[in-house]
């Protein structure tokens, strides 16, 4: 049994709880923080009488005291529904709970990872996205809570890095699905086959040729871990490098369902990007790691277990 002990913020939302399921199964020790303002206690029903598991509903806004070997950090309002409703408490969250938790860090002397993600880069008009590419963000725009709330925490932690010697991990994570993502999280997929299945029109905003790619949960479980043991401390991309139009993407989840495609369509949104594509040569090195679920098997997975058809 390994002794070392993690905590888990925003552990029980979808990749948090998928992470802590992984955790759990390696015998590690397991802490898991969440506010539930995004999280379901129905994610960690598996664990609760665990005498390795605990829970506690806290917000990491606050201090959190503890003796932790690993912190993975993935506290996050990451429903864009969620965050575009809040957008002051979105970016509270994510500046005051990268800088409570990297103090834990600091004090206790724990591992810390941070899930950043892709909407650090912006409405970037290179693709694939290296990791050396800085963004191209706009401050003001309806993502902009999210997107900054990202950035500013990756900047804590490298001034923890360099000043503390804190010993941080940075995955910077592309577009992810799988079960338990609520069906009106507002991303895409599930948000494409709730209304798909309740014969509604699908909202595709833009001409639909914008592209995005798609890594399943397991696979993204799989990244993390590998990151947190691995000795790499720079930003890094995890996701898929198979990209596919919104456009294809409808017509593929409503051959899965079969169920007829009704449209209908909305202006851009403002800092939507054109493309979404990791470039994951980093991770392929470093990690020894690529995704391995394809997205025709993940959807299949997906509508199998979190909707009916």
């Amino acid at each position: 049994m390994n002794n070392r002990v993690n905590l888990v913020t925003g552990g029980a939302g979808f990749l948090g709880s998928h992470l802590i399921d992984s955790l759990m199964n390696s015998g590690e020790k397991v802490i898991c923080i969440d506010n539930f303002s995004n999280g379901n206690i129905n994610n960690l029903k598996n664990w609760l009488d665990n005498k390795n598991f605990t829970y506690e509903k806290f917000d990491v806004c606050n201090e959190y005291k503890a003796n932790i070997d690993r912190i993975w950090h993935l506290a996050s309002l990451a429903s864009p529904k969620k965050y575009l409703r809040n957008p002051i408490s979105t970016i509270n969250s994510s500046f005051l709970g990268s800088y409570n938790l990297l103090e834990l860090a600091r004090k206790s002397g724990a591992r810390i990872l941070f899930s950043s993600s892709s909407e650090i880069y912006g409405d970037s008009s290179i693709s694939p996205i290296h990791e050396d590419n800085y963004g191209n963000v706009n401050c003001f725009s309806e993502r902009a809570c999210y997107s900054e709330g990202k950035r500013i925490s990756e900047t804590l932690f490298f001034q923890y890095k360099h000043k503390y010697k804190v010993d941080v991990r940075i995955a910077r994570i592309f577009n992810t699905y799988g079960p338990r993502l609520s069906s009106d999280d507002g991303r895409v997929i599930p948000n494409f086959i709730n209304q798909i299945i309740k014969g509604k029109p699908i909202r595709i905003y833009g001409s639909g040729i914008q592209t995005r790619s798609f890594c399943y949960v397991s696979d993204m479980v799989i990244a993390l871990k590998s990151l947190m043991e691995s000795d790499y401390k720079k930003p890094i991309n995890l996701g898929s490098d198979k990209e596919i139009s919104i456009n294809e993407l409808a017509k593929l989840i409503s051959n899965k369902l079969d169920k007829p495609l009704k449209i209908e369509k909305h202006r851009k949104l403002n800092g939507d990007p054109m493309h979404r594509r990791p470039c994951i040569e980093k991770a392929k090195k470093e990690l020894k790691w690529e995704p391995k679920v394809t997205l025709l098997e993940g959807l299949d997975i997906l509508i199998n277990q979190n909707f009916q058809k």
